[in-house]
């Protein structure tokens, strides 16, 4: 083969000034990544379960969760997690160049399987399904120059102001607040709710109905008479804001027509 080209120099230069030509080409067609993907892609399930411990977790909204995960295309293995605090995460590693988006889908579609299996308490908190990685791509941190605010009033604004913007920001999976938004803690005493023969089900009753938003209609509505030029909604309760409201809240009246009140 090689003495074929050196008695023939002008078929060589030929050949090669073609592949010279078919190089430059492909130059421009090949895809050029700045931040090339080199982790495999996962997807992370989270929920939380008010007031459980990290095996009450583990039993009953963990394990069901996983059971339901098989069959999950391109699935390598799946990892998770349980605290004391009532929180999980299950996180889907895939194999690398499976579309995230496609992964997201079909583990939203196996969540729907489980959902009717969890406890009510998990599904009332919600179940988030993200595009996620293990490590944290950057870190802010917010500060109030003039200390008008303090750690919570932060937090407070930077989860409604701040936060869900970032989530949509191309490329980002997922964001994480390391603080909490305002919020009303009620502490009970057990001697107390021993003492009035109630249970912590019966305070949680009596604040989801109290503290409420109800629709109570409107004036004026439709079907309109003749002449009428006035529309108004009505307000019949709104949410408490303060903890002397929530210290007013009713929880039961006795026979003898005393109340007993959360505070």
């Amino acid at each position: 083969m090689p003495q074929f080209f050196i008695e023939r120099p002008i078929f060589a230069w030929v050949i090669a000034i073609i592949t010279m030509l078919a190089g430059l080409l492909a130059i421009i067609k090949l895809p050029v990544a700045q931040y090339p993907t080199i982790a495999p892609p996962a997807i992370s399930v989270s929920a939380t379960y008010p007031g459980a411990d990290a095996t009450t977790v583990q039993n009953t909204v963990t394990q069901v969760i996983e059971q339901n995960m098989n069959g999950i295309d391109n699935l390598v293995y799946m990892s998770s997690t349980s605290d004391a605090m009532g929180n999980m995460c299950l996180t889907l590693t895939f194999e690398a160049g499976t579309d995230p988006d496609i992964a997201q889908v079909q583990v939203q579609n196996k969540l729907q399987l489980a959902m009717p299996l969890l406890p009510q308490e998990v599904q009332q908190q919600g179940i988030h399904v993200n595009k996620s990685t293990g490590s944290f791509l950057m870190v802010v941190t917010f500060i109030s120059k003039d200390g008008s605010m303090n750690q919570e009033d932060i937090a407070d604004y930077v989860n409604s102001h701040i936060k869900d913007p970032i989530s949509r920001v191309k490329g980002v999976g997922e964001t994480q607040l390391f603080g909490t938004q305002y919020a009303m803690r009620i502490w009970l005493d057990p001697d107390k709710l021993v003492k009035y023969n109630m249970a912590t089900q019966d305070v949680i009753n009596a604040i989801k109905i109290q503290n409420n938003q109800v629709a109570a209609g409107q004036l004026g509505g439709t079907p309109p008479i003749a002449g009428q030029r006035l529309n108004v909604s009505i307000i019949a309760q709104t949410r408490l804001n303060n903890a002397e409201q929530f210290a007013n809240i009713l929880l039961r009246v006795n026979p003898d027509g005393s109340q007993v009140r959360l505070k």
